[in-house]
Formats: C-alpha cells, structure tokens, sequence
C-alpha cells in the first residue's frame, strides 16, 4: 500500500458540527457564530457550511463535533481538512 502525503495545516482552526458525509472523502461541517447588528445593538446568530476534507483514518458520522484546519485548495470548494473527532 502506498505511504499517503500528510497535508499540512496552516491558518484558522476552527469546530463545527458534520451535517453531512455523502461526498466521497468530504464531509459538510456547520459553524455557527454570533454576528453583531450595530443598528439594534444586538447579535444575530449566524451559520456557515464549511466543505473539508476527510482522512481515511479518521471516523466520523452526522451530528459528531469536529475540529477542522486550514489547508492548500484540495478542489473547488475544499480548502479545510479534518485534524480531529471531538468527544
């Protein structure tokens, strides 16, 4: 079996939530985060569908908490790369 390039990670890490894994080798990961509305002074919740790559060694399924990495461009849309399965 051919020894697989490590990807290397660099920039934002972020956590986010697997919404979907039906793309070969990719899940669908959703950031939610608190953006602020200075014409009401309050903060509206915002979410962000973040497509990155999965690891053969790594197992995930929907609804698990994963920790994602910035990475080089993998494909049009991939340019983060699963580091980590939260518990």
């Amino acid at each position: 079996m051919p020894k697989r390039e490590k990807i290397k990670v660099r920039g934002n890490i972020l956590e986010g939530i697997v919404v979907s894994t039906k793309p070969k080798n990719t899940v669908i990961v959703q950031k939610e985060y608190l953006k602020f509305v200075p014409k009401y002074e309050r903060y509206e919740r915002r979410r962000r569908k973040i497509n990155a790559h999965l690891p053969e060694e790594i197992e995930v399924k929907v609804g698990d908490k994963v920790k994602i990495g910035e990475t080089r461009k993998l494909s049009k849309t991939k340019s983060f790369i699963v580091i980590e399965k939260i518990k």
